[in-house]
């Protein structure tokens, strides 16, 4: 059975203050709002309403953890760049993944999801630019990839794999498509093999975590 079929709920953080214990590996999930990330953690975890799917987008307005099992970790963060949501919580946020992304030790690395016909947008670039900096890869996931052709799909493909590579580096991406469920061999091989590493920072080199 794929390590991410064992996912079950553990627990939702409104501030990192909430936020269990660090201890083991995590690996975030992270996109702009109705990127399809949800639908990509259901995909992945062959379950369809571990991570809470809406039309409307913001809806996911928490941090949610999954559990593995041998405190292993799939965090759902909340999605960025609704507009709708009030100014009050965006800012909320902002901080808040700001800091996790930094300075969360037990955090290995970052799945980073963007809708195939609408990548790289400036939120998902300010996302890079807050993670990239620590050294933990990440891992872009081009979504609803069955919306393009084929060939289209390809050309967005080599196009973000281009600039991530001159801009960032230390990142893979692919195509993904829940619907279809294409890429999900692709995505695990990646992923799991994250989840089965040690972690990045270890004893006297972790960061301590941010309170906020």
């Amino acid at each position: 059975m794929p390590l991410f079929q064992n996912a079950t709920f553990h627990i939702s953080a409104h501030h990192l203050r909430d936020l269990p214990p660090p201890a083991g590996v995590e690996v975030a999930f992270a996109g702009r709002s109705n990127a399809g990330k949800s639908s990509a953690l259901n995909t992945l975890a062959n379950h369809n309403r571990l991570a809470y799917v809406s039309k409307q987008p913001g809806r996911t307005q928490l941090i949610n953890f999954f559990t593995l099992g041998n405190d292993r970790f799939l965090v759902d963060l909340p999605g960025y760049g609704y507009a709708k949501v009030p100014l009050a919580l965006r800012e909320h946020w902002q901080l808040t993944l700001s800091n996790y992304l930094s300075h969360r030790s037990t955090l290995y690395g970052l799945v980073l999801v963007m809708d195939c016909r609408h990548p790289l947008t400036p939120l998902d670039r300010q996302m890079l630019d807050w993670f990239c900096p620590s050294g933990r890869p990440v891992h872009v996931l081009l979504t609803k990839s069955d919306k393009l052709s084929r060939n289209a799909a390809n050309q967005t493909l080599l196009a973000v794999k281009k600039e991530l590579n001159s801009l960032w580096g230390n990142c893979t991406i692919q195509l993904f498509s829940s619907l279809k469920k294409q890429g999900v061999e692709e995505a695990e091989k990646i992923i799991g093999s994250w989840l089965k590493d040690d972690p990045l920072l270890t004893g006297e080199e972790q960061v301590p975590d941010s309170v906020a």
